[in-house]
């Protein structure tokens, strides 16, 4: 079934893309919000993600597997050009004049403390982390990718995926280790889960 669908997408067929989208969108969007933790960025990720698909369907091989980890690749690669426009942006918007009326965002941002809470401490852990390994992890510990499926999503070999894995994993659990100091015990938080439950298409 994933051949026949890898050829429907090569040949630009619509009805393809359109399974495509049904079978893979929850992924895409889990995958990028993982790595963004801006939901809304997230929504952009997806339908960037699709368009670049569309775009760069013949550069998808006709034989072969699941095509999850060729979406998950594109997907890795938008949210990398997202994040860099947005850092653009936000420069330059820091270079205008400011506006003494400050806009009253107070329900927004009150709809998403308890997600915001939630993510914090593991916000914070992977700020630690390379960007390359924030990707590795979000492609193997939170999207269920295989060492291979991961290697062949980022275009890399299966080696480097492993040792990104093994370096991220440490410092995530050095970073994660509750301050003996204050005597805190965080309990299990250092597992991060977007909004939308995986699904096995």
């Amino acid at each position: 079934m994933d051949t026949n669908l890898r050829r429907r997408i090569r040949a630009g067929d619509h009805d393809a893309f359109g399974d495509l989208f049904d079978a893979y969108a929850r992924s895409v969007y889990n995958h990028a919000y993982r790595l963004t933790g801006e939901w809304a960025v997230a929504e952009d990720v997806v339908s960037l993600t699709f368009l670049d698909a569309w775009r760069l369907r013949d550069r998808l091989d006709e034989e072969g597997g699941s095509v999850r980890p060729w979406l998950l690749g594109i997907a890795t690669n938008v949210t990398r050009n997202t994040r860099r426009a947005g850092r653009r942006h936000a420069a330059a918007v820091s270079r205008l004049p400011r506006d003494e009326t400050v806009r009253d965002f107070a329900d927004e941002v009150a709809g998403r403390l308890d997600d915001t809470a939630r993510l914090a401490d593991v916000r914070t852990a992977l700020a630690k982390l390379r960007r390359t390994e924030r990707e590795v992890l979000a492609l193997c510990v939170w999207s269920g990718l295989d060492y291979r499926a991961a290697a062949e999503a980022l275009g890399v070999p299966v080696g480097t995926v492993r040792s990104r894995l093994s370096r991220a994993r440490t410092k995530l659990a050095k970073h994660m280790e509750p301050p003996e100091a204050h005597g805190q015990m965080k309990g299990d938080r250092g597992t991060a889960v977007g909004p939308l439950k995986e699904g096995n298409p």
